[in-house]
Parts: C-alpha cells; structure tokens; sequence
C-alpha cells in the first residue's frame, strides 16, 4: 500500500510538472491573468477537496493534492480571460460532483476535469469557446476588448488554418490558454509515457485513432495537411495527454489501454468532421466512461481467472507431493 501511494505522488509530481510547463508558456501569451485564472482554480479545488473529505469524515492527506493537478487542467482547457466565477464554480463542480460523490480518488471513474469542461460548455458555451489572440495581454481585472473564434474553429468550419508549421509548434494560434502549445505537449507526453506516468496504450490509441481516420476520411484535400491539423486542433493533443491517458481512468493493461484511447479518437474525429463539434474529444471521453469500466472489469475476471488456475495449480501440485510421501 505504502509502494501504491509513493507512486501515486511520483505521478502527481510528474503530471504537475508538465502542466506548469504549460501554464509558463500561457503567462508568455496571455500575462498575469493565464497566473490569476489557473490560481483560482487551484484555491477553489483545494477547499473543495478540504471541506468534500471533512464532510465524508476522512481525514485529509498528501494524497489528495492530486485535486490541485485537476484544477490546473481546467484552468489550461478555459480562455485566459475566462470569469473567475465559472472557473471556480467549475473546480467545485469537479472535484464535489464529478470525483467525491462517485467515489472519491481511490474510485474514480471520468477525469473531473472533463466532467467540469463539459459542464461549463452547457451552461456558458459561449464563454468557453471565445478567446483572445497570442499576446494581447488583458489585466487581472480587466475585460478584454476583443474576443475571436479559436483557430480550431475555423478549421472544423471552413478546413483552413492560416498559420505556419512554426507558429503551430510555439502554440501562436487562438485557443485554450495551455492546450495550443504543441511542441511542449509532445515533449510532455514523451515524458510522461517514459515515466509511466500517463497510459502508454490510452495515448498511443487516440493518436492512432485520429491519425488514421484523418487519412483514411481527410477533412481537407490534402492527406497530410488532414493529419497534422486533425492533431493540433480540437485540443486533441493535451487530451489524449491529460484526459483519456490519466491513469486514474485509463484500463491497466496497454493492450485495452489501446482500444479505449482509439474509440475515443475515431468518435471524436467523426463528430468534429460531420458536425464541426469543437473539442469533441473532452465529451467524447467523458461519454465514454462506461467502456473504460468495462475494459476495467474485463481486466479484474482475467486476473481472477488466472489467480484461480494459480490456486488449482498449487493444490494440484500440494496433492501429488502428498502422495508421494505416502507412497514412500
């Protein structure tokens, strides 16, 4: 158990690590507000967390902190300018709703930060899915001026995407404060995979999924330009990092790991393709909870089954000992 939880907070650490990576790169875009906004979050989910595991009569541990990972992912898929109160209605909703009442840390079973993006998409859609342009810097309190579509939008729309390869890479374009940085995501998700920190199989299967069927059923004329786009739009990347392949969720085994992430990916490529959905794969992940706890319980029969043969085994094995010495 004492191994089980040093890992847990090894893969906490981990996780926050790349996130405030992330959110470094969102301070270089959107200034001071990208800090405030990911802050409040944090605050907000830790008090739910404090006051959720009061109220359960637990007690509260190191452990727990893992709250504050959920937080700064919210905080990263939101518009740096997002109101403060959604954002802090959102952690609350994420981590009362989406995580204690279902069970809590140990029984997790969809990414509160999902749950929390979904809810807040239909409630303030419109909030959510506005954003200010790279480098136009908007005060803690201010209101920002100009609002535009994401770049993910205009592609899903119209299939055009109007910055270059390097732009792409840096995250210059118009999107989730911390979910346009590709460059850092892939590095992240490198890290993380050669850490064992996220599910190998999760990642690897919705990457799949959404390359495959981005070259199979291109969303523009160009095969390439399909793949490359399909990936770094729609938030695809950061989900299939912090979403799909938490481990928390994810099946244990990458074989199932696998085919979870690349149901995910194909879902949510086709509903972006035939209904220009925006971020459809943070819906689709949470829609699909039912098949990470069937991959889950088909994992438990397996291991059941096989503790049972190990058990016949041994008694088969214990029984012709006996005999032997009888024999003798």
């Amino acid at each position: 158990m004492l191994k089980k939880a040093r890992k847990e907070r090894h893969i906490w650490l981990d996780i926050m690590l790349t996130l405030l990576t992330l959110e470094l790169m969102s301070y270089f875009y959107y200034g001071i507000r990208s800090v405030v906004l990911a802050a409040v979050c944090i605050v907000s989910a830790s008090a739910a967390e404090v006051i959720s595991i009061r109220l359960m009569k637990r007690r509260f541990s190191a452990d727990d902190l893992t709250c504050t990972s959920d937080a700064l992912i919210i905080a990263l898929m939101f518009p740096a300018v997002m109101d403060y109160k959604i954002a802090a209605i959102a952690s609350v909703f994420a981590i009362v709703v989406a995580k204690n009442i279902f069970g809590g840390r140990i029984n997790m079973i969809f990414s509160p930060a999902a749950a929390a993006y979904v809810f807040v998409l239909t409630s303030w859609g419109r909030k959510l899915l506005q954003y200010t342009e790279p480098h136009v810097k908007t005060g803690i309190f201010e209101k920002p001026e100009v609002l535009v579509n994401s770049a993910s939008h205009t592609f899903d729309l119209t299939g055009t995407f109007k910055h270059s390869d390097f732009e792409i890479l840096l995250g210059n374009f118009s999107g989730p404060s911390g979910a346009v940085s590709i460059l850092l995501l892939a590095v992240a998700a490198v890290v993380l995979m050669f850490r064992r920190s996220i599910s190998v199989g999760a990642f690897l299967g919705t990457i799949f999924g959404t390359g495959f069927f981005a070259v199979v059923t291109p969303a523009v004329s160009s095969k390439a330009d399909s793949l490359k786009y399909s990936l770094v739009t729609n938030m695809v990347l950061f989900a299939a990092v912090y979403i799909v392949a938490d481990k928390r969720i994810a099946p244990k085994r990458d074989y199932y790991a696998f085919f979870y992430g690349l149901f995910i990916g194909v879902f949510s490529y086709v509903i972006v393709l035939t209904g220009a959905k925006e971020n459809a794969i943070v819906i689709i992940s949470v829609l699909f909870t039912p098949a990470a706890l069937g991959f889950k319980n088909l994992e438990k029969h397996i291991e059941n089954a096989a503790l049972e043969q190990a058990d016949d085994a041994l008694i088969n094995e214990n029984a012709v000992t006996e005999e032997g010495i009888i024999g003798e």
